[in-house]
């Protein structure tokens, strides 16, 4: 048996791509922190800590453009690939896998 030293990231299925708006997101509840699933204008499908990195606005409930989120508290751009904050801001969101199959969106959640 081979035994492979990376750690695989467990996969869970949280809703088909065409369950969250375009342009906007889906929230998955959870007690460790609320995660945002956004689908851009191209179907691509991202996951952030629903929580702005500069003062936790809901970042569930920001416009997405292009591929990034805009705070609706202080206007922040966060990159949806990344978490990073658009310059000149700085701070970094909580950033999980997310994989899409045949239209179901799965996120790495650990």
């Amino acid at each position: 048996m081979h035994m492979d030293m990376k750690v695989t990231p467990a996969w869970t299925r949280i809703c088909d791509v065409v369950d969250i708006p375009r342009l906007g997101s889906r929230v998955l509840e959870r007690a460790s922190g609320n995660v945002a699933i956004f689908r851009t204008a191209q179907d691509n499908v991202f996951a952030l800590l629903d929580r702005c990195p500069h003062k936790g606005g809901a970042l569930s409930l920001g416009i997405v453009h292009g591929e990034s989120v805009t705070c609706p508290l202080h206007a922040w751009n966060i990159d949806l690939a990344s978490g990073n904050a658009h310059a000149p801001d700085e701070g970094c969101a909580r950033r999980f896998p997310v994989r899409v199959e045949e239209g179901a969106v799965y996120v790495a959640l650990d």
